[in-house]
Order: structure tokens, then C-alpha cells, then sequence
């Protein structure tokens, strides 16, 4: 890996330029006069496109300009030590170092390591006073390949690994007890995946060394990859640190965990202050969490790389369902609103009428708004906006199932076969078959050990367009047809039950069941899934979609509401003070229709709480349809009581529902003695006698 760079790549004390822009561009001219990329203003491009996302410049009067490009040949380096200084952006002034790390788009896992460990060399005081005190070109890259060679630097040859802080066996020699420290575990990730990354891990770890009682563990999550950290260590952690600037990836590893969020370079400036806080958010009922899937996600021991064939395929349909939920909420409150102000027949013509009319000529046929022409016209809008994103459900669906399986090389052919599943009406199932397939088509084709002129191109145009071509021909040959059928029957026969009186209490049963059992895992999202995309089915003659979101909603948010009532009005002295706290929050959480509310009690005890749940959630969904109740919104529970119908059926189905899982609980509480039972009543002579 040595010749990642050479003397022709290094300036020392040179005039470069006097803005950053001017020193990016030198340094990627010098980057092309050695033949390590094709075109000196692409590469440019692509790192000042990096440089306007975030700037680059760290404290320390270091400057990290970096971008992977496809008009880089070779993994390079380009060094510059700059006199005088030119500001990147850092707190603190001026960088007199500066780092051009070019990578090729499609770089093979050895190369990125090594450029990830050069990012972490930056943060050794050695490494910069040797670049600082360089005489000639040739000793600074002595001095970078002495840091970034095996030989020198094993670790860089485990960049992507979890980076362990050994804060516990420092903490025991300071004379702390293992009942004190706290456990943390951190994300970091940065749009590249280069450099920030591992900066931000090694930053982190080492203010987690120096923190008194904290035991912290990092996971970088680099573009060579990452080490998922073992899922016991996710469970014992005390708090999470989230310290990207992308997509966590497999968050639902950390369902239910207090959560601070926060950007790459904070993670590498302020590593202290985002520890303090992820300490005061262990502590805080109130702190954010990671929304997952579910109480039952968290029981797993085992590291995901050695998941089971079945928990891999749920991880991979949950990654795919929490990107699609924005679609589903934002577009459903837009046909709700759409509803509103448009009148529940504004279906009928508001496509013609956002096409034909304006803002300045206003629609004067067929209204049905009572609200006027501009109601009419500002209704049509809404609706055809929510329309159109939940248009895009299935599709999204089936991208980011690809992407769980193949990362983003993944995501192009999942689209094109969610897209295809639609064209060949075979709804959400045929969209989870085709982004399945297309993410082991994409991951597959990944694994081809391709030449270097190849690989900038595998992952940005031969695997999209091979993947869409297996995937979607594989939907459109063979797997279509037979999905869509199934679909059809499967629908038809639902329906068929919500459109009948014992068939429709039935089915609001078996639904307030699937909602109630794993509080925002698989089932309760099968059972989502299936009420938000009906819902595109519906009109004024076919309600059925209406009447199942409707109960699904409703039995959603029984949870988190009874854990409230219970928590902090019937039963206090049978609760815990955290769990007492976060049955306050649950009240808006349930409100607010989200499940995940009573995670934290099913979590503490799930032999009382689950059951319970479940009898109050078939209680309330039996009821939902037993009323009729309609619901034009797929997601925000009584703040969007506009959108129900009759508005106070919703409500009374649901209050029945919370009152009896309630009840269940209060009395269950009172049979035998749980663990937070027994903390209550043991901490109790302590409280006493402390007094």
C-alpha cells in the first residue's frame, strides 16, 4: 500500500492558493499529473461537493478534503503543508496541514482501510509533529506510510471493526465498581465513510477511556464496511451515541435504547459533551430513544453476522417498512387534509382540477367542497400530492429491502422491481418478493472479484442495471401473475369480511391482536402495512380500506395508553418511579398513535403487559368495526380526528380497549411479584432508613 501516495503528491510550505477552493484544486490537478485520476475538475467537483455538505477543517490546523470519484483511478493521497495557513472551516483557525484523499467509486475494502487509518493517524500528536517538522517530500511520506502500513499500524487493517474503549479496566483501577459504570455504545458514519468516521470512533473511544465510571464502545461504520457490534452489548448499554451524518444502518438493533444524535465532526471535536449528555439521557425517562421494532427485537444474544436465516430476513423487511412509514404518514395526512377541505368526493375530479385550474382560475363545476372554489382547488391539491407519495409505497418497500440486503448498490433495482410488482398488480407482498430478490441479485453481483477499470463502474451502473434487469424480468416472467392473484384473493377475501357484520368484528379482532403482540415489530407491522396500502384501494363504494385503518389505529394505540392509566392514575404504588415517568410521556405517545409507548413496561415485564395488551387491542379493534369507524389517515391517532368518521366512535372503541388492558395489568401486578416489583418494595426499609 505504499504507493497510496508519493513525493510528486506533496507540497511542503508551497503557495497553493488563498481559500480552500484554490488549495482542493491544486492538489487535484497534482492528483491527475500522476495518472491516478482522469479528469482534475471532476475530481474537483466531487470534493467541494463534499466540502459544501460539511466542511472538512478539524481542530488542530488540520484540513481533510476528501470525496470518492469515479475519475479516480488509483487510491490517493495528496499532502500539503501550507504556510500560511487557509481556513477549512475548523473552530479554531486556519489548517496548515491538508489531506487531499481521492478514492476511486467503486474502491476495493483493503484500499479504504488504509485511508481510513490515515484519518485516524491525524488524531496522534506524533504523526503531526513529524508532518509539521518534514525536510523534503520524501520524509513526509515516509512519515504517512510508516502510519498507514500494516507493519506499522495493525489496527489499520481492522478499521471497519468495532473500536472497544477500555474505559472498564481503567475505571477498575481508579478504584470503581463494576455496579457503577455506565455502558454506552456509539454509531459513527460520515457520507464517504473515509475519514470522519474513524476520526469521530477514535475520538470517542478515547474521551470514554478518560471518562470516571463510563464504559464505551464504538462501532464505526466505514464505506469498507463494519463489525456490527454483538447484540448482549447493545442490550446491557445505559445509552447510544448516533454520531453520523447518514443513515445508522440496522438501527433497530438499538430499539428502545436513550439515543443523542449528532453530527461526525461533533463526534471528533466535542466527544466529551456527547458523553455527558448520553450519561443524562440514561438517566432521563423522558430522553429520546431509537424507535425499533419492538420489545421482542431487543431479547436477541446473538451478533447479527450470525443471525438466524429468519431474524436476517425480519431485520431486512423492517429496514424496508421504517423507510416507507414517512411515505405513509405524510402522504395519508395530505389525503386526509385533502378530505377536509376538499369534501370526501373530491377524489372524483381532482386530478382534472389541479391540471386544468389555478390559484388564479379557480374551478366553478362539480364541487363538493364547503369551502368554495379555493377549498375545491387547495383540497384537490392535497389529496393528489398524498396521492402521489403513496404511490410510491410499494416501491420504497421493496428499495430498501435491497438496500438492508446489498447496501446501496442495492437500492436502484429494488425501486425498479417495487415498481414493477405495482405494474403487475401484486401489491405489497409481490414488493417485499421483489426487493428480496433484487437485493440478492445486487449482493451477488457485488461479490464478483472485478478488474480495477471495472470497479468504479460495479456499483453505479453494472449492478443497478444487471439487478434491474434479473429482478423486475424475473417479476415480470414468471413471478407477477401468480403473486397478483394471491393478492387478489387475499384482498377480496378481507374485504369481504369487513364488508359483513360477525366477518368485520372478526377481522378488527385478529388485526387489534397483530398490533398489540410485538408493539412495532413484524406482526403489528404486517398488520400496518396492510391498512395503509388498502388504502389506495378505497372509494365512496368500497369503505372496507376505511374501516380496517381505522381499527388498526385504534387498537395501536391501546398500549402505550392503558401503560399510561395504569402507571400514573389507578395503580402508582404497583409501578416503579421511571416507569411511573414514562407512563406520563406515554400519554402524548399513545395520542399520537405510537405503539413503541409502552415498550419500556412490555420491556419490564412482557408476561403481564403483552397479554393484557392484546385483550384490550382485540377489544378495540372488534369495536372499531363493530361501530363502523372510518379513518382517512393512515397515521397521528386523535390529531387527526378530522379525518374520522363518526368522530366519536373512534375515541369510545378506543377508551374501552385502554380501560380493559388496564384493569388487566393493575390486577396481574397483583399476582406474584415481577423483578421492578421486588426493587420497589426492597428498596423501600433503604428509602426509611436513609430518612
Amino acid at each position: 500500500m505504499s504507493d497510496i501516495i508519493t513525493p510528486e503528491l506533496v507540497s511542503l510550505d508551497a503557495p497553493l492558493g488563498a481559500d480552500k477552493q484554490s488549495v482542493i484544486r491544486a492538489l487535484a490537478e497534482r492528483v491527475v499529473a500522476q495518472g491516478r485520476a482522469t479528469s482534475a475538475q471532476e475530481l474537483f467537483d466531487d470534493a467541494w461537493a463534499r466540502e459544501q455538505k460539511d466542511e472538512t477543517g478539524l481542530p488542530g490546523g488540520i484540513g481533510i478534503p476528501h470525496a470518492r470519484s469515479a475519475s479516480v483511478t488509483e487510491p490517493t493521497l495528496a499532502f500539503a503543508r501550507l504556510t500560511p495557513g487557509v481556513d477549512f472551516g475548523a473552530p479554531d483557525g486556519p489548517a496548515d496541514i491538508v489531506f487531499l484523499i481521492a478514492a476511486p467509486a467503486g474502491a476495493d475494502e483493503a484500499h479504504l482501510s488504509v485511508l481510513s487509518q490515515l484519518a485516524r493517524s491525524l488524531m496522534n500528536n506524533d504523526f503531526m509533529s513529524g508532518l509539521r517538522a518534514a525536510q523534503t517530500p520524501t520524509d513526509a511520506v515516509k512519515i504517512i506510510t510508516d502510519a498507514i502500513t500494516p507493519a506499522a499500524a495493525p489496527a489499520a487493517a481492522a478499521a471497519p471493526a468495532a473500536a472497544p474503549a477500555p474505559a472498564a479496566t481503567r475505571a477498575e483501577s481508579r478504584g470503581a465498581t463494576t455496579t457503577t459504570t455506565k455502558k454506552i455504545v456509539a454509531v459513527t458514519a460520515c457520507a464517504t465513510g473515509i475519514a470522519h468516521t474513524f476520526m469521530a470512533a477514535d475520538a470517542l473511544t478515547a474521551a470514554g477511556a478518560e471518562a470516571e465510571g463510563v464504559e464505551l464502545i464504538v462501532e464505526p461504520q466505514g464505506s469498507s464496511g463494519y463489525k456490527a457490534l454483538p447484540q448482549s452489548v447493545i442490550d446491557d448499554a445505559d445509552a447510544v451515541i448516533f454520531a453520523v451524518d447518514v443513515d445508522v444502518r440496522e438501527p433497530q438493533r438499538f430499539a428502545g435504547k436513550p439515543v443523542v444524535r449528532a453530527g461526525v465532526k461533533r463526534g471528533i471535536e466535542q466527544p466529551k459533551q456527547l458523553i455527558a449528555e448520553a450519561l443524562a439521557a440514561s438517566e432521563n425517562p423522558n430522553a429520546a430513544r431509537v424507535p425499533g421494532a419492538g420489545a421482542a427485537a431487543s431479547a436477541s444474544e446473538v451478533p447479527v453476522a450470525q443471525q438466524s436465516v429468519g431474524r436476517r430476513i425480519q431485520r431486512w423487511l423492517l429496514t424496508g417498512v421504517s423507510y416507507m412509514i414517512p411515505f405513509v404518514a405524510g402522504g395519508g395526512l395530505l389525503i386526509a387534509l385533502g378530505f377536509l377541505l376538499g369534501g370526501y368526493k373530491v377524489t372524483e375530479n381532482a386530478a382534472n382540477i389541479i391540471i386544468q385550474n389555478s390559484l388564479w382560475d379557480l374551478p366553478t363545476e362539480n364541487l363538493t367542497s364547503s369551502f368554495g372554489p379555493l377549498g375545491q382547488y387547495l383540497g384537490s391539491v392535497a389529496f393528489m400530492i398524498g396521492a402521489t407519495s403513496m404511490g410510491f409505497l410499494v416501491a420504497v418497500l421493496a428499495g430498501f429491502i435491497a438496500y438492508a440486503i446489498a447496501d446501496r448498490p442495492g437500492i436502484a433495482p429494488g425501486f425498479v422491481a417495487g415498481a414493477v410488482a405495482v405494474l403487475m398488480n401484486a401489491g405489497f407482498i409481490g414488493g417485499i418478493i421483489g426487493g428480496l430478490l433484487a437485493g440478492f441479485i445486487a449482493w451477488w453481483l457485488g461479490r464478483f472479484d472485478a478488474p480495477r477499470w471495472l470497479r468504479g463502474l460495479m456499483p453505479v451502473v453494472i449492478v443497478p442495471f444487471l439487478g434491474s434487469i434479473f429482478a423486475s424480468g424475473l417479476m415480470i416472467l414468471f413471478l407477477g401473475r401468480p403473486i397478483a392473484a394471491l393478492m387478489t384473493a387475499l384482498t377480496d377475501g378481507l374485504t369481504s369480511l369487513a364488508a359483513s357484520g360477525a366477518g368485520a368484528i372478526l377481522l378488527g379482532v385478529i388485526l387489534g391482536l397483530m398490533m398489540c403482540f410485538d408493539l412495532g415489530g413484524p406482526v403489528n407491522k404486517v398488520a400496518y402495512v396492510f391498512a395503509t396500502t388498502g388504502l389506495a384501494a378505497a372509494t365512496q363504494t368500497n369503505t372496507a380500506p376505511y374501516l380496517i385503518m381505522a381499527a388498526v389505529m385504534a387498537a395501536g394505540m391501546v398500549p402505550p395508553l392503558a401503560m399510561a392509566l395504569a402507571s400514573t392514575i389507578l395503580a402508582r404504588g404497583k409501578f416503579t418511579p421511571v416507569e411511573r415517568e414514562n407512563g406520563a410521556a406515554a400519554w402524548l405517545l399513545g395520542a399520537s398513535f405510537i405503539s413503541e409507548g409502552a415498550i419500556p413496561f412490555a420491556a419490564a415485564d412482557p408476561l403481564r403487559v403483552i397479554p393484557a395488551s392484546m385483550v384490550g387491542g382485540a377489544i378495540t379493534g372488534g369495536l372499531s368495526m363493530l361501530i363502523g369507524v372510518q379513518s382517512y389517515a393512515p397515521h397521528g391517532g386523535f390529531f387527526v380526528l378530522f379525518a374520522i368518521n363518526p368522530v366519536w366512535g373512534f375515541p369510545l372503541a378506543i377508551i374501552a380497549g385502554t380501560v380493559v388492558t388496564a384493569l388487566i395489568v393493575v390486577a396481574l401486578k397483583g399476582i406474584g411479584r415481577s423483578t421492578k416489583d421486588a426493587a420497589v418494595t426492597e428498596a423501600a426499609p433503604a428509602a426509611t432508613v436513609a430518612a
